[in-house]
């Protein structure tokens, strides 16, 4: 199990012995070990620099992420079986509870990394408890963000769903996604982004399901929504294709990590 550190912050003194270390060599670039048996985060009992952030504990075993944008040990290097990949690629190699502390810690270090002068008056930040920042000049305060955005699952009720296509998917198709406006609830984001998106009206929608997508930090939330009206237009400044599918003839999906394959088989599973 992880048990984040938030808001405790990076304790002043860590336990010696094993450690977790995401070291991070570039932007979303992340040391891991693997080999033909599979990928895992590092463990080394040689402590981490003295500027990492602690995130909080894996099993009982403190993980601690760094990278030259802090700065970091330059002394990272690969070494056998330690690959240097692309986050979005450690996605369904890593066991789930690794890749979320692979995520928090991309996000932390993009935030760490952005954050270092106040949006408001442009002054130098420092850390003031836990993940804050804290301007010295004015006193304004931010967190790291999570930016909210829903799939949206569209059936007809009679065993078709609605995907869609984009440029650069190949075969893929999808189900419709969108990022949440200012004062706009969940729900209303998926009536207005089905709309904009393909011209198509929905009713009742149901949560069914989140996860965190740290590309670079939102919040994917899950919906299952009943068609109404409208035939389907895509959006050509968004869309390639779009149309109909019925559950026993479906095109190229999501891989299974992703929420929106895993609304898709749960939606299947029910018909």
């Amino acid at each position: 199990m992880f048990l984040r550190a938030y808001p405790a912050g990076k304790p002043a003194v860590l336990s010696a012995g094993l450690q977790i270390h995401l070291p991070f060599v570039a932007e979303g670039e992340l040391l891991v070990y693997h080999d033909r048996h599979g990928a895992h985060l590092l463990r080394s009992e040689t402590p981490a620099p003295a500027n990492a952030l602690y995130l909080g504990d894996l099993d009982g075993v403190p993980c601690l992420a760094f990278s030259p944008a802090l700065p970091a040990d330059d002394d990272a290097v690969e070494a056998e079986n330690v690959k240097r990949l692309g986050l979005r690629s450690l996605f369904g190699h890593l066991p789930d509870e690794e890749i979320t502390v692979a995520g928090y810690a991309s996000q932390l270090i993009r935030w760490h990394k952005n954050a270092r002068f106040c949006p408001a008056c442009g002054g130098p930040t420092h850390n003031d408890d836990g993940w804050n920042q804290k301007c010295a000049a004015c006193g304004f305060s931010h967190y790291p963000p999570a930016t909210p955005a829903v799939l949206i699952l569209v059936h007809d009720g009679a065993g078709n769903i609605l995907l869609a296509q984009k440029e650069g998917w190949g075969k893929r198709y999808s189900i419709l996604a969108g990022f949440v406006e200012p004062g706009e609830s969940l729900e209303d984001c998926c009536r207005r982004e089905t709309v904009e998106e393909v011209q198509v009206t929905v009713g009742e929608c149901t949560y069914d399901g989140s996860q965190t997508w740290p590309f670079p930090h939102q919040l994917m939330v899950g919906f299952i929504c009943c068609y109404e009206s409208g035939e389907i237009v895509p959006d050509p400044t968004e869309l390639s294709h779009a149309a109909w599918f019925h559950h026993t003839n479906l095109p190229e999906l999501p891989p299974p990590y992703a929420l929106s394959r895993q609304l898709i088989d749960r939606w299947i599973a029910q018909q």
